[in-house]
C-alpha cells in the first residue's frame, strides 16, 4: 500500500512538472527574447520549482556541496536522471550543456536550450560528433556561461561502469579552462525510466577544480576517479552500495 501511494504522489508530481515546463518557459519567454539574463531567471525559476515540488510532492530533497563560480569553467558531472541536470542548472549562474542533438526539436527545452547557447550534438557518431561540437563552441557566438558535459555520455544507473569518453577531454584541452567534476546520487531516488520517485536527499556535489595542462590519461583518469569516488560515497550515504546492483 505504501508503494501504491508513493507512485501516484509520484505520478502526480511528474505530471505537474511537465505542464510547469510549459507554464514557466512560455511564461518567462516574452521577457528571455528581449533580455538574455531573463533566460537564466527562466531556467533557474523552472529548475527551483521541480526541487521545491519534488521536496513535499514525493518526499524528495536536495542537497548542494561545494560551489559553482561564475567565471567560465566546463562542469563534467554524473549523470544519472533528469533531476541532476537542474541541480546543476540552478547552481551554474549561465548554464549551457552539451546535449543530444534530439532535445533541439523538444518543446520549451529545444528553444531555451538554443537562448542559452548549448550544443547540440549526434550521439554514436564519434569523431563527427566532437567535431562538430568543437566547431559549435569555438564559432564565438554563444554566450559566456559554464559550459555542463556529461563525460559518459548518458544517463548511469547505480552500480553501472561506463567509460569516460574523449570528448570531454576535447573541451578541456582545445577551451584551456578549468573543469569543476560534479558527483551525485540522483539514480538512487529519481531512476532513469519509470514515474516511482522515492523518498529521501538527492546530493549534488561540487568537487576540487582540475586545473588546465594535464595529458589525456591524467585528465580522464583524475576526472574519472574524482567523480566515481565521490558518487560511490554519496550513493552508499543514501542506503545504496554501487558495488551490488539491486
Amino acid at each position: 500500500m505504501a508503494y501504491a501511494i508513493q507512485w501516484i504522489r509520484s505520478l502526480i508530481f511528474t505530471i505537474q512538472m511537465y505542464v510547469m515546463l510549459l507554464v514557466i518557459g512560455l511564461g518567462g519567454l516574452p521577457f528571455a527574447l528581449v533580455n538574455r539574463k531573463y533566460v537564466y531567471k527562466t531556467v533557474h525559476a523552472y529548475c527551483n520549482w521541480v526541487m521545491w515540488t519534488a521536496s513535499w510532492m514525493v518526499g524528495l530533497k536536495t542537497e548542494f556541496r561545494g560551489e559553482v563560480p561564475d567565471e567560465e569553467i566546463l562542469i563534467a558531472g554524473k549523470h544519472m536522471g533528469f533531476l541532476d541536470i537542474l541541480m546543476i542548472a540552478s547552481k551554474a549562474k549561465r548554464p549551457k550543456y552539451i546535449m543530444k542533438a534530439s532535445l533541439k526539436y523538444v518543446p520549451i527545452i529545444g528553444l531555451y536550450g538554443k537562448l542559452t547557447g548549448s550544443v547540440p550534438v549526434n550521439r554514436g557518431q564519434r569523431s563527427k560528433a566532437i567535431r562538430s561540437m568543437m566547431a559549435a563552441v569555438s564559432a564565438g557566438d554563444a554566450p559566456a556561461g559554464q559550459l555542463v558535459i556529461f563525460p559518459q555520455g548518458t544517463r548511469v544507473a547505480p552500480g553501472e561502469k561506463k567509460p569516460y569518453k574523449v570528448g570531454v577531454f576535447v573541451l578541456y584541452e582545445e577551451t584551456g579552462q578549468r573543469v569543476l567534476p560534479a558527483a551525485c546520487n540522483v539514480g538512487v531516488f529519481w531512476k532513469r525510466l519509470g514515474i516511482y520517485k522515492k523518498p529521501g536527499v538527492a546530493v549534488v556535489e561540487f568537487l576540487p577544480m582540475i586545473e588546465p595542462g594535464l595529458s589525456r590519461d591524467e585528465f580522464l583518469q583524475t576526472l574519472g576517479d574524482t567523480i566515481e569516488t565521490a558518487s560511490d560515497r554519496l550513493m552508499k550515504d543514501a542506503g545504496f552500495n554501487p558495488d551490488h546492483i539491486s
